[in-house]
């Protein structure tokens, strides 16, 4: 019988599956050997809340609710309030600071730790352009997006791994979470991703967190491709 490596909570798998079934398939398949799940906006009106409450509650998973919120200050300090009470462990919103600060007094009085989004690991320059930010490379907006959220009180930030090292680097991220999608093993489909590195490149980078999903999810094996991944984690 094979042995299997324990969980690393470094290792976080993103549910992007349809609905909770599907959810909570992936998680028996899964097993022992993953201990964190991100639910995010795709699966929330196929049961995502109620998965995470159960993954949660029943099963003693950690929980990142990927929701990216962004709107003015009251409407986003209320939806963080309410999703507080779940007593989940992340939760995203954009990076702007005064969504950040909305954000952590919402969240008052709990353990969830609110994590900033800075620039989508899905676009590169040109989609910059096209959207109306400002010019600049995106590494250089990236790191200065992450220092205005930490500043308003961010617990940590969203960002892509190739920019983990400018962000760990800043004085701003000292204790501070940096999490990581666009991470795909050696040889994975990039898929939407543009901005990615490898897990071991990622961590050594000075992230804490890796997103990980089709990579795992979408494998014949999603058990066995999980355990690769922490294998590489493990070895860092």
């Amino acid at each position: 019988m094979t042995t299997l490596l324990p969980a690393d909570d470094r290792l976080i798998v993103a549910m992007d599956v349809p609905d909770a079934l599907a959810a909570l398939e992936l998680a028996q398949k899964l097993g022992d050997s993953v201990s964190f799940y991100k639910i995010g906006l795709g699966m929330l009106t196929g049961g995502g809340l109620a998965v995470a409450n159960e993954l949660k509650q029943e099963h003693g998973k950690r929980i990142f609710l990927d929701m990216k919120f962004f709107d003015i200050g009251a409407t986003v300090e209320a939806a963080v309030r309410g999703i507080a009470q779940f007593d989940l462990d992340f939760l995203t919103v954009h990076g702007d600071p005064h969504v950040v600060r909305a954000a952590k007094e919402g969240a008052s009085g709990k353990d969830l730790k609110i994590l900033a989004v800075t620039i989508l690991t899905s676009l590169d320059r040109a989609d910059l352009d096209a959207a109306l930010i400002q010019p600049g490379d995106i590494a250089d907006l990236v790191t200065e997006r992450a220092a205005r959220a930490l500043e308003a009180g961010a617990d940590g930030v969203i960002a892509s791994p190739r920019e983990a090292a400018m962000i760990r680097a800043l004085p701003q991220a000292e204790g501070k979470l940096i999490v990581t999608p666009g991470v795909r093993p050696a040889g994975a489909a990039l898929g939407d991703q543009k901005r990615v590195e490898t897990p071991a490149s990622a961590l050594s980078a000075g992230a804490d967190h890796l997103v990980v999903g089709r990579p795992i999810w979408q494998a014949a094996d999603p058990q066995a491709a999980a355990q690769a991944i922490l294998a590489e984690i493990k070895a860092i």
